[in-house]
């Protein structure tokens, strides 16, 4: 909820959507506030942290209520689905549902024994993968969790039938086998194509009763989770009230979790700094100088940052004048990016880095600034490129071509941080010095996503994407759409070669290969005009003091079952 109005995504991985909106720092009871040993109110936050105060199991509490609150209502719950990406759904159904592998703080993948026994490449020609299940796993309608769930997810997300509508075929179109091994809980998975980042997929895994059918895939999930297999079950639903309840699953065969209820509850971004003042919720974002200042010295409350894959962008629709390449060429030299993280970074003791790359983060091995001179502030060069195109001074002002205005919108969501729409306004002012109009509509912030950035229907906008770790999740960001289905291209803005890059990238097993051709595809996504990033951000958080177990994080993604309040 800072700088942007929200993130977009947490990819599916061993964790993200497309972290939540508020980054879905899971924070506990909401009575307490005793017996804690994190750290004063005052903290200053530092880069490259990870603070999720770690507590042996002995020293958390058994029981409490953890109160985080959500930036809309959950519409799609199934994380396959185009439109089940949102953050905090699918953090959600890491806790609901058969999340089979967990990432560390350094991103190394590693079995989640309630479900794996084990999972590794017993061939490389083909490369196949050897799953060994937990024989206790099963889902809430008592149905064991075995090979037809793979293969449901594999049938519904490899893109090979139109009638489902998946979120990201990456990998799952390479597969070309999914069959049961050697007894029921075993399961092979054979690729026609290597994948280097075969960890990533089916998870969390979805049972195959709600993901059969296209009808089940793209409809049983809407508005309720129909069946789970996790720590924790979904409670109450209540669209009226705007709350969601979790509570642990009593048929759940791994350790008990320490909270015994989760209660989420919907706030306007602007809302939630004082929900959390007030007591009201657990957990705020402290990454605004306004929300930073109010909250560092909040009662009970304590500030924590960390690094994870976390970043901030404008990103150019393809539509209108925006549909030529020197247009969005010419808006990416326009913009200061300098100025735009400043307003952004304004009053919060962490200075954010500028990012120039859109698959690794700056603290990812293989990171390169790619963006050359596409994002070098050069206000003549863009009107250069402006001319070039066709696109004259109008007297007014405004630049036309064949009569008609450059004239362009900026889509912001109409529950902004001041800070976002401070950054609205820069933007509109360094592109009325090019000969641009630019309007800034604010719209419903229930609608921002599924009526505007889903639908491509912005000339200009921004938000964040979060958790796209392994790289291969950030390809469904830049892959070339498939019919009316963009994956996470919103302004629906390819071309083959970069798909030709990213596919190979995903498929090569050398991480320092890998690398080279992730970078290469990302030089070419600036060259497209596709996006402006801007920065890497940290998270910088409040939540109530005791919380165990879960903070601001890095790579790492969190067991559920361990969190909750200090002893």
């Amino acid at each position: 909820m800072d700088a942007p109005p929200a993130d977009r995504r947490i990819p599916l991985r061993a964790g993200a959507a497309l972290l939540a909106a508020l980054a879905l720092v899971l924070t506990g009871c909401s009575s307490s506030g005793g017996g804690s040993a994190d750290a004063g109110r005052t903290v200053v936050p530092t880069l490259d942290a990870e603070d999720d105060n770690p507590q042996p199991a002995e020293n958390v509490k058994d029981g409490g209520e953890f109160r985080p609150p959500l930036q809309q209502w959950i519409t799609q719950w199934n994380p396959y689905q185009v439109d089940g990406t949102y953050g905090d759904a699918v953090e959600i159904m890491g806790y609901v549902e058969a999340k089979i592998f967990r990432s560390d703080a350094k991103g190394v993948f590693h079995p989640v024994p309630e479900y794996l026994i084990s999972a590794r490449v017993t061939s490389t020609a083909p490369q196949t993968v050897t799953y060994k299940l937990n024989p206790k796993a099963h889902w809430s309608d008592g149905k064991p969790i075995g090979y037809q769930d793979f293969k449901a997810v594999w049938q519904a997300s490899n893109g090979k039938d139109p009638a489902y509508n998946p979120a990201d075929s990456s990998g799952y179109e390479q597969i070309s086998s999914v069959e049961q091994g050697a007894d029921p809980t075993e399961v092979k998975v054979v690729f026609a194509e290597p994948y280097a980042d075969w960890q990533n997929l089916f998870n969390p895994l979805l049972p195959a009763s709600g993901l059969a059918t296209p009808d089940a895939f793209n409809q049983s999930w809407v508005e309720k989770i129909p069946v789970w297999g996790g720590p924790f079950k979904p409670g109450v639903l209540d669209k009226t009230a705007q709350t969601i309840t979790l509570v642990p699953n009593p048929d759940w065969w791994g350790p008990k979790p320490k909270l015994d209820r989760i209660t989420y509850r919907v706030l306007a971004t602007p809302a939630i700094t004082q929900a959390f003042l007030n007591n009201e919720v657990d957990f705020a974002s402290a990454g605004t100088a306004a929300a930073y200042g109010q909250l560092k010295e909040a009662k009970d409350g304590v500030i924590r940052t960390g690094t994870p894959w976390d970043e901030v962008h404008i990103s150019f629709g393809g539509n209108g004048p925006l549909a030529e390449q020197p247009v969005r060429q010419a808006l990416g030299r326009a913009l200061d990016r300098a100025a735009l993280i400043k307003i952004a970074n304004q009053g919060v003791p962490v200075q954010f880095k500028p990012l120039g790359n859109h698959l690794f983060m700056t603290n990812q091995t293989g990171y390169q600034d790619n963006s050359g001179s596409w994002a070098t502030f050069d206000p003549a060069a863009a009107k250069q490129l402006l001319e070039q195109a066709g696109w004259r001074d109008g007297g007014n002002g405004v630049r036309t071509k064949g009569g008609v205005p450059l004239d362009l919108h900026y889509v912001v969501s109409d529950g902004s941080a001041q800070t976002q729409l401070d950054l609205a306004a820069a933007v509109q002012a360094m592109l009325q010095q090019i000969g641009v109009k630019l309007t800034v509509d604010k719209v419903a912030s229930k609608e921002y996503f599924t009526k505007y950035i889903n639908q491509g229907r912005f000339d200009l906008a921004s938000w964040r994407n979060t958790g796209s770790f392994p790289l291969s999740k950030g390809v469904a960001n830049f892959r070339a759409p498939q019919g009316d289905n963009v994956f996470g291209n919103f302004s629906k803005l390819s071309t083959p070669e970069i798909d030709t890059l990213l596919r190979k990238a995903a498929g090569t097993i050398d991480p320092v290969e890998a690398a080279k051709l992730y970078n290469q595809a990302d030089a070419k996504i600036w060259e497209l005009g596709h996006t402006v990033e801007l920065y890497q951000r940290p998270s910088i958080v409040a939540v109530r003091k005791g919380l165990a177990n879960y903070g601001a994080g890095s790579l790492a993604d969190t067991d559920i079952t361990k969190v909750g309040w200090q002893k």
